[in-house]
């Protein structure tokens, strides 16, 4: 069982920092764009347009890296996109599991991106067992009493949980101890794990909630805008209506 601490993002290879890591994927995301567009070079204004960052952050980012790109040309795409592909590790075959085959691991099983981006979909994995053997995006599923088995066999150390609240730390704890040492976590519960265990929770409603916030925010200006606008166009009628002296003139007999 894993009886260790609420995890904390370690220190990357090479001095890397946390932050950085976490734009790597956007980098590669607009470089990927690029370079299916035949497009040679790309500036790093240019390409912090395109990740939706700033180009001093973006140039510190890759002087990590050690790629600081050629003056009056900009970075090389296709240099850039194995770079940051060999630095994230998606150079090779990543076998993952995905454990919780309802309407959201099916969904995940059935995206598209995993294969292009260094990722195969090794086992799903549900504990019903009026799942077992069907094929959701051509694989059969596994029932959760061979997890530990199917990670063995297929070499897994990327897991991916996908179950009810209730059963997503069972199930970690599982993973974790058959060999599992990186989570993703679409769970809406905070996960429990030891030392050297990476894990990344992915929360939808956590998402829209804070959206909402700014959609409330945005109501509350245009209310606010709206009102003083109203008060403005109400104090330019009251002054038409008085005279130059400031009283309101008497209303005149027909």
């Amino acid at each position: 069982m894993a009886t260790g601490r609420t995890h904390r993002p370690a220190t990357r290879s090479r001095g890397i920092p946390e932050a950085t890591v976490a734009r790597l994927p956007l980098y590669l995301r607009a470089l990927t764009g690029l370079s299916e567009r035949s497009v040679p070079t790309v500036s790093s204004e240019e390409l912090a347009a395109a990740a939706g960052v700033n180009s001093a952050k973006l140039r510190k980012d890759f002087s990590y890296l050690g790629s600081y790109g050629t003056r009056g040309v900009g970075y090389d795409v296709e240099y850039l996109v194995y770079q940051i592909s060999r630095e994230l590790g998606l150079t090779q075959d990543w076998p993952v599991v995905i454990v919780g085959i309802g309407n959201l691991g099916a969904a995940l099983a059935n995206y598209g991106g995993f294969a292009s981006r260094g990722f195969r979909v090794a086992a799903l994995i549900d504990a019903d067992p009026g799942m077992a053997g069907k094929p959701v995006a051509g694989i059969p599923v596994q029932h959760s009493d061979d997890l530990e088995k199917i990670i063995e066999d297929n070499g897994v150390s990327i897991g991916v949980i996908a179950t009810p609240a209730g059963a997503a730390q069972p199930v970690c704890d599982r993973l974790v101890a058959a060999g599992v040492t990186s989570i993703l976590n679409f769970a809406p519960t905070v996960l429990t794990v030891p030392d050297g265990v990476d894990v990344r929770k992915v929360d939808l409603s956590i998402e829209l909630q804070i959206l909402a916030f700014h959609e409330q925010r945005k109501a509350g200006e245009e209310a606010a805008a709206a009102d003083a606008a109203g008060a403005v166009a109400a104090g330019r009628g009251d002054s038409a209506d008085k005279g130059p002296d400031g009283d309101v003139p008497a209303v005149m007999p027909a």
